[in-house]
Formats: C-alpha cells, structure tokens, sequence
C-alpha cells in the first residue's frame, strides 16, 4: 500500500527538505502559531505532526524529533510518526534508530515502498553496502515499474563506480518517467564520465527540450567539449 506522498520518496532521496514556497519568515510565523494552539491542547496528535512538520522545513531536528517522540509515545502505530522520526533521526545521524523505525514501519505496514527505499538508502549512507543493494534489488523486484527504485539503485552503483550499471537503470527509469530532469542530469553525467559523447549530447539536448536553461548545463558541455 503506497502509503506516503511523492514528498515522502523525495526526502529519502536526500532532495530538498522544503515542503512548500513559503518563506522562512511566512514557516516561523506558522510554526509560532501552531506552538501557540498546542499550548492549549497539549495532547493533540495532529498539532504535534503539524508542527514537527514546520521543525523540519525549518531544518530544527531535535524539535521535529520529541515532537515524533511524543507521537510515538501516544501512539506506537503511528505511520507518519514513525516515517518522519526516521527521516529526522538519520539527519541526526542516529542511524541504528532510524533502521529501527523504518522497521517498525515495516511491521505495521509490510511491503511499505517508501519504508524499504527509506531503510535501503539509510544503509547505503551507513556503509551496510551489501544489505543496501539487496534491499534495492528486492524493491525492484516487487515494484518494477517504480522509475524512483531504479533511480536509487542506480545512485548507490554510481557512488560505487558502477558506471556501466548505472546509466543502465537511470535508462530504465527514464523509460518509466521520461521527463524526470534529475534522472536526465544524472544519465549525462555518467556519459560524460563513460566517454559517451553523443548519448550525453542527447541528454543535455533533451534537457534544453525540458526548459532546463543551457546557463545551468554549462559545466556539462564543457565537459562534453573535452571528450575526444
């Protein structure tokens, strides 16, 4: 059951952690509100997750973590509180509690994606490298059409200079989401670094294509440039 938003995947990926365009000033002032209300109604479960949530678009990790801790506390089954704390738990870098709530996560929800790419990625970062890629590659096999799954496997062969394997599973995940610009981006750095000149220039043509500016590509070209 998919249970978490494409955000959810995308915090396990290591992208942004912002969830919204509000400003830091527009996230303080909500977050000073809803700490207002909780002073009120200090056993609300939804002010707590909202108000972690505000903690971690801010970057305030101890505070999203005894927010999730509380939640936890009430309600050992919460999915969102579990996720979240250990998302905040490995930007803490507790990874040995993060593994333990995505695990628990696991329990309550078996099969979970975004608690198996979760716990995938928390072992790759922790140097558990052979039970990452198994992990991964178990992940695949229940959900092969997942463009994200072939996208995080293919960065853990990339860190490992799996380049060859690499471009293959961002190919395969363009082929699930053609129009994905990091998917794009990273397929061309692993052909620059291959030597493949043209594949590459497809890429990057295919970037233009996407609005990607060529000012943003720079780098890219000139590298393209300098292949033989």
């Amino acid at each position: 059951m998919r249970l978490l938003t494409s955000f959810l995947v995308a915090a396990s990926l290591s992208v942004a952690t912002s969830l919204s365009a509000q400003s830091h000033q527009e996230l303080r002032d909500s977050l000073s509100r809803a700490s207002e209300i909780l002073a009120y109604h200090p056993d609300s479960i939804d002010l707590r997750l909202k108000k972690a949530a505000w903690n971690i678009q801010l970057e305030q990790w101890s505070y999203a973590k005894d927010e999730y801790d509380y939640v936890l506390a009430k309600q050992p089954a919460n999915i969102a509180g579990l996720y979240y704390r250990a998302y905040v738990n490995e930007k803490l870098n507790r990874f040995n509690f993060a593994r333990l709530d995505y695990e628990n996560l696991l329990l309550v929800v078996p099969g979970n994606f975004e608690a198996q790419l979760g716990l995938a990625l928390l072992n790759e970062k922790d140097k558990h490298y052979t039970e990452a890629y198994d992990q991964i590659n178990s992940l695949i096999d229940q959900y092969p059409d997942s463009a994200i799954a072939y996208a995080a496997r293919a960065g853990m062969e990339k860190g490992r200079c799996m380049l060859e394997l690499a471009e293959y599973d961002y190919t395969e995940a363009l082929q699930r989401n053609p129009d994905e610009v990091d998917f794009l981006v990273s397929r061309a750095d692993i052909r620059l670094l291959l030597g493949r000149r043209e594949e590459a220039r497809t890429d990057l043509e295919r970037l233009l294509s996407l609005g990607v500016p060529r000012a943003a590509l720079a780098d890219f070209y000139k590298r393209l440039k300098a292949l033989p």
